[in-house]
């Protein structure tokens, strides 16, 4: 299942009874403040929830997998990190299946 911003918009505005286009201007305008720092290379920290910043991606060779012998020039890039917070690890965590112990044979 996919959490779209419009379900986002939804589920806020009924528990907070405020209006659809008033919340979905919000949280356009908190993404938007969000891209706008990491497109000028600042880290955004949101306490509790996580930390994105811009690393930059050494250049490196590739693979075609169609042609494995040609070698394939990646460019260094930029791309955006994301490091979840606390909270958010351990609740994710909670996922995990869990994995039966092992028992050693006989």
């Amino acid at each position: 299942m996919t959490l779209t911003k419009r379900d986002l918009v939804i589920r806020i505005s009924e528990e907070t009874g405020l209006i659809q286009q008033q919340v979905l201007t919000v949280a356009q305008k908190t993404l938007d403040y969000i891209s706008e720092a990491l497109a000028k290379g600042d880290k955004v920290e949101l306490r509790n929830f996580g930390v994105f910043e811009v690393k930059v991606r050494k250049a490196r060779i590739g693979r075609n997998p169609n042609s494995p012998a040609t070698d394939v020039p990646i460019p260094e890039r930029a791309v955006v990190k994301f490091k979840p917070g606390k909270e958010m690890r351990a609740d994710v965590l909670k996922l995990s299946p869990k994995v039966p112990p092992t028992t050693p044979s006989a």
